[in-house]
């Protein structure tokens, strides 16, 4: 991953997480068609939450998605949304496949899982700050 260093105010960062969906019951309901749309609808949020969406892909019962943000980023109510957003718009516009494995109006699995990561490991980033020319 190359340094992708973005501005705002009067910070810069370099903010990356990888976060991982599961559908409701690890049920085995997306398709790729729905795989390939749910993309373009996080792209847009993305936009929409001033944030980048690196790298998106999936299986039939789960998706993992890479985005950079900037620090002052809610993720839990951008998380949030992108699971009420999505499981919305996908119910709207695959309505036979998935009313075929829920019954409920319901989607994606309440628990997430996210994880922050760097361009560079947390061993070598220690040993940077530990050899830091200190003054005396």
């Amino acid at each position: 991953m190359k340094n992708d260093f973005v501005s705002s105010g009067r910070c810069v960062s370099d903010m990356k997480a990888h976060l991982v969906l599961t559908t409701k019951y690890r049920r085995k309901v997306l398709t790729g068609s729905m795989i390939t749309r749910l993309e373009d609808i996080l792209v847009d949020l993305c936009g929409k939450w001033n944030c980048k969406l690196i790298e998106f892909n999936g299986e039939d019962n789960h998706v993992h998605l890479l985005f950079q943000y900037f620090p002052q980023m809610e993720l839990s109510k951008f998380i949030g949304n992108i699971k009420s957003v999505s499981s919305r718009r996908l119910r709207e516009e695959f309505t036979d496949e998935i009313d075929k494995i829920y019954w409920k109006d319901v989607f994606w699995n309440e628990s997430y899982f996210i994880a922050s990561c760097g361009g560079v490991t947390v061993s070598v980033l220690k040993n940077y700050i530990e050899n830091q020319d200190t003054p005396s």
